[in-house]
């Protein structure tokens, strides 16, 4: 099978987007290469038509528009928001363990992991460091990538667990507590974990005065089938939607209104923190766009009216083990297309009027779509459509590529569908 140029830019994506602040650098590398001005939220924007840029905000979230070249004030807003972040292990404060002869961390839980796909992985410790500088409110910051496996977690032998196959709860603190190596004769087993932190940054330990770092599954992405029809890869929530915002809003897109692309951090814990979809920063993000262009209260309240917001995160797909766990006519198949999905809840932001544009998107451009909605005896996660729609109040729809084992430390989808989102986004920018 001709591997699709779409799937192998997400696999590349994939292997550089080993934490939140990672996929930053990594979408914020593209933009500047694409021309991409950048701009901070303390300074003044003198914003002109035509003009593409970019912001970045707590290093974990970023946000890129383009102004269209007859940009007019009150345009309207085409909007699509993807998230940073994915369930992991994220390492604690003073996390040295040493325990029989043992070197371990200490972590916790980040979002809805799915604990024993963690268990015999090759996993490596990525995120960011803060370092004492000569300004007390301007400490040094930079990102690490240990970028090769130094932990792991291995499973009890069946032989001590005779039970194992019918199903075991892992503990969060006891169970979840990697490997780091063997203890030493030396002094200083106290902070074996820190003395490893100076020697990767080349700094003193001393020098070190927080950070925010986690695990990561090193292991590649890779084609699965017989006819290599899927891709399995670690953080495919939400890579891939990350990938097709960023393929579209780097493309050409129409002649007015602004086209902006939104990347949040903390989907995964709820949204509601200051870099995440549930905060007032998109809001406050357009309306200072606005102002800068000229526009005035008036025009931004008159441009949201025909706004749209695309919410793009991943979807589940049918599990052919598990098929009684889906709707009986609502499902997402792997393969099958960008899935479109609803629930009356609004856990999924549901707009018919949305949905119907999304629809004739997909049917103009010739993509394969599918729809899906929970069972009605059951619930799945929700996202930031209607999160963040509730902030800024525009038509919403929540799209995405169907995944098989959703949140394991290595998720499944189907290699083609990744060419279905990234062309819708592109003509949701691109078409008048």
């Amino acid at each position: 099978m001709e591997h699709l140029r779409e799937t192998e830019e997400l696999r590349q994506l994939i292997r550089e987007s080993v934490t939140p602040f990672h996929t930053v650098a990594a979408v914020e590398r593209r933009l500047a290469e694409a021309g991409f001005a950048q701009l901070a939220l303390r300074d003044s924007w003198k914003l002109e038509a035509g003009g593409r840029y970019y912001m970045k905000h707590h290093g974990s979230s970023i946000f890129a528009f383009a102004v269209g070249a007859h940009y007019r004030p009150g345009d309207s807003f085409r909007m699509a928001a993807a998230h940073t972040d994915f369930p992991a292990l994220r390492i604690k404060p003073s996390p040295e363990v040493s325990r029989e002869g043992y070197r371990q961390l200490n972590v916790e839980v980040y979002g809805g992991a799915i604990l024993n796909t963690w268990l015999d992985r090759p996993l490596s410790v990525a995120g960011r460091v803060v370092l004492r500088s000569g300004e007390v409110f301007r400490p040094e910051v930079r990102l690490l990538d240990v970028g090769r496996p130094v932990l792991t977690i291995p499973n009890l032998a069946i032989h001590l667990n005779k039970e194992v196959n019918k199903g075991v709860e892992l503990n969060r603190q006891t169970d979840m507590e990697p490997l780091a190596g063997l203890c030493g004769e030396n002094a200083g087993e106290e902070r074996f974990f820190l003395d490893f932190l100076a020697g990767e940054l080349g700094v003193p330990a001393g020098d070190i005065l927080d950070f925010e770092l986690g695990l990561y599954n090193t292991e590649d992405s890779c084609y699965v089938g017989l006819g290599e029809e899927f891709l399995s890869a670690p953080r495919l929530d939400n890579v891939t939607s990350v990938q097709a915002v960023l393929s579209a809003i780097l493309s050409p897109g129409r002649e007015e209104g602004v086209n902006l692309a939104a990347f949040f951090d903390h989907e995964e814990i709820g949204s509601r923190t200051k870099q995440g979809a549930g905060s007032n920063l998109m809001n406050m993000l357009v309306e200072k766009i606005l102002l800068s262009l000229g526009a005035g209260r008036e025009q931004f309240l008159r441009g949201m009216e025909d706004s749209l917001l695309l919410s793009v995160d991943v979807g589940h797909g049918l599990h052919p083990n598990y098929v009684k766990k889906n709707d009986p006519t609502n499902k997402g198949i792997l393969g099958g297309g960008i899935a479109v999905k609803e629930a009356a809840s609004q856990s999924y932001a549901t707009d018919s009027e949305a949905i119907g544009i999304v629809q004739q998107l997909c049917e103009s451009q010739g993509l394969p779509y599918q729809k899906f909605v929970n069972r009605s005896d059951g619930t799945s996660g929700s996202t930031l459509g209607s999160i963040a729609s509730a902030m800024l109040p525009v038509r919403t729809v929540d799209i995405g590529v169907p995944l098989l084992a959703m949140h394991s430390a290595r998720e499944l989808m189907g290699a083609q569908d990744q060419r279905s989102l990234t062309e819708l986004v592109k003509a949701y920018y691109r078409i008048g």
